[in-house]
């Protein structure tokens, strides 16, 4: 499995490369920043487009043909929607979530942004996202955009991971530490 994902992976990012690159060249990058979360919301939100890119019975032209009406629809750029349908008739839609990821993480790259996932134990307000992005940009020296979720497991607290940083400041991961001390001293 873990050689699949890594060929889709391959596959996305040459696609995605290609794409970035003509789209660089045309100065519309932050164009292509909405169309991807467009698209990536999309593939989120709808279980037809998923069964669309990952099902063998649709055929090339079925599959050409209706990402070719979905990025009509979306007002996709033609590099981007000239893209997904050489993808289609090459049998490589299967790799359009990666292809998402990676053209984001491209845009993100090219103006200076990074990106933290945040889990904590209850939703974050609107303030206290602020000041986690804030401090995370003060020490990354970069924009940051926070990706959030919820984990109720954690009981208490937030786990950060910005690039290959992480701060884990949960009561789970306090309480398993405690645990492990009192297993050494017994």
């Amino acid at each position: 499995m873990a050689n699949n994902a890594s060929i889709s992976a391959n596959i996305a990012g040459r696609y995605a490369q290609a794409v970035f690159d003509l789209i660089r060249e045309q100065g519309a990058v932050d164009a292509l920043a909405g169309q991807v979360e467009s698209l990536g919301a999309a593939l989120k939100d709808s279980e037809d487009l998923r069964k669309l890119i990952a099902s063998p019975l649709f055929s090339r032209e079925q599959q050409e043909n209706a990402i070719g009406a979905i990025a009509g629809k979306m007002g996709l750029s033609p590099v981007l929607t000239n893209t997904l349908r050489l993808m289609a008739q090459n049998r490589r839609l299967f790799a359009l979530p990666q292809l998402v990821a990676r053209l984001g993480e491209l845009i993100a790259e090219a103006r200076g942004e990074v990106t933290a996932e945040v889990v904590s134990a209850a939703p974050l307000s609107a303030e206290q996202e602020r000041k986690l992005t804030e401090t995370l940009a003060a020490k990354s020296g970069k924009t940051v955009k926070l990706n959030t979720r919820v984990d109720e497991g954690l009981i208490g607290g937030m786990i950060v991971k910005l690039g290959s940083q992480m701060i884990d400041s949960s009561i789970r991961s306090k309480l398993a530490s405690l645990q492990n001390v009192m297993k050494e001293v017994g």
